[in-house]
């Protein structure tokens, strides 16, 4: 455990994958295998930062304030259409969870917990892995974020054996829409609305995030927004890193099925990846305006990476191609998808657990 640590921090610090979280995930790890630890325990640091962040789901909520904070939905109201990329990114979740199942070695809930690292959204991903599978908090985390800071890696090889080089220079029109003010303040007050009453359980989730972002939005409150933005996010961070580092005792982690929870995290991402460019060359079929196949991969909830490398990816192919704007829409949408998606499978999943 030790070298695993040592491995997170060396990743962090000389390759810069996710080091926010991965430098104090790594530490976090070495501080609970020493032996005789004081920091876990009852009455160890760590301990008491779990007890009081996770288990009551506080720090996952803060970090969703911080993150509504920073987003800016403009992008997604001025291409609404969009809004179906960021759920047809979504795929890889429940294939993950499906096949997770299939292995045997996992009951649903657990499924369900493996499946969400493909919302590329770390906080969704520990929140879902809290109800459901306390057992893989970490491994479930490191695999989240882990993967998330992979995203350069993993997607252009997805993407280039998804579509042609000809589909890859599709160029897509952009018109700048005004957004007025009130439409700003409203979407984040109508979106919790909508969502919860469709999904009561994700109300936490998908409030926080509008609250973080109705902050940023309304105008007057820009010192809070940038508090939200940089001390808040920061903080939480942190303490949330070394905090799930704590629970990779030697234990908890070096067994078969974190192997597995690290190979399945990663087909939920490729799958994530495939669902989005396939449902948009599915659309081609049908639109006289065509779509880039790419910007399907762009609504996964890793924002703003996934947006930047799709339009990296453009630029290559064609240097004149600008999608950007396309793929941030795509990519924002992706944020709200992931936290849809967590919040379904934490509301049906009980359900069918019931019905069974």
């Amino acid at each position: 455990m030790f070298a695993i640590g040592g491995l997170l921090i060396y990743l962090a610090i000389a390759k810069e994958y996710e080091p926010m979280l991965l430098l104090p995930i790594g530490f976090g790890a070495i501080l609970a295998n020493i032996p005789l630890s004081s920091a876990i325990g009852d009455e160890g640091f760590l301990t008491v930062l779990y007890n009081a962040g996770i288990k009551t789901e506080l720090f996952p909520v803060l970090i969703f304030i911080a993150v509504g904070a920073m987003i800016d939905f403009k992008p997604l109201m001025q291409n609404p259409f969009m809004l179906f990329f960021g759920a047809a990114a979504q795929f890889g979740i429940f294939f993950t969870m499906m096949f997770a199942l299939s292995t045997g070695q996992f009951d649903l809930k657990e499924a369900a917990a493996i499946g969400i690292i493909g919302a590329a959204d770390g906080p969704t991903s520990i929140y879902v892995a809290k109800e459901f599978a306390q057992n893989y908090l970490a491994p479930i985390s490191v695999a989240a974020y882990s993967y998330m800071s992979l995203v350069p890696i993993i997607q252009p090889p997805v993407i280039k054996i998804l579509t042609t080089r000809e589909e890859r220079k599709i160029r897509m029109k952009y018109t700048q829409v005004e957004i007025p003010r009130i439409m700003e303040i409203l979407f984040p007050i109508i979106i919790t609305v909508i969502a919860g009453i469709i999904a009561p359980i994700s109300v936490a989730l998908v409030g926080s995030l509008m609250f973080g972002n109705l902050i940023r939005s309304c105008g007057v409150l820009t010192r809070l927004s940038n508090a939200a933005q940089n001390e808040l996010a920061n903080l939480v961070t942190l303490l949330l890193g070394i905090t799930i580092g704590s629970t990779m005792t030697v234990e908890a982690f070096l067994n078969i099925h974190t192997i597995m929870i690290m190979g399945m995290g990663l087909v939920a991402f490729i799958f994530d990846t495939a669902g989005g460019v396939l449902f948009a060359k599915l659309l081609n079929l049908f639109l006289k305006d065509k779509v880039n196949p790419m910007i399907g991969a762009a609504g996964i909830s890793a924002f703003p990476m996934s947006g930047r490398v799709v339009q990296r990816m453009a630029t290559k192919e064609d240097p004149n191609n600008f999608i950007l704007m396309q793929a941030m829409s795509a990519n924002v949408a992706g944020q709200l998808g992931s936290v849809v998606a967590g919040s379904l499978i934490l509301a049906l999943v009980p359900k069918v657990l019931a019905a069974l």
